[in-house]
């Protein structure tokens, strides 16, 4: 089954903030935020805006193209 924009940037979100030793507390506050908020992205359950999926990528100091990414089973573009 191929993996939805909204998990690739959940997995995406969880792995680079455990890489750089945040707690979702401290990421929250980084993003300004609610912690629960954070923990509910994580899990996927929420779909997101664009405005705080750029939030978080600015608190964790990169791109929110990069945590996107582009899945194995999606088409490429010519």
């Amino acid at each position: 089954m191929p993996s939805t924009a909204r998990q690739r940037f959940a997995d995406a979100l969880r792995r680079l903030r455990q890489e750089k030793g945040l707690s979702q507390e401290e990421l929250a506050e980084k993003a300004d935020l609610h912690r629960n908020y954070v923990g509910s992205v994580e899990r996927g359950e929420r779909n997101v805006g664009v405005d705080n999926m750029e939030r978080l990528a600015q608190a964790l100091g990169t791109e929110l193209v990069d945590m996107l990414g582009r899945s194995d089973d999606s088409p490429t573009r010519s």
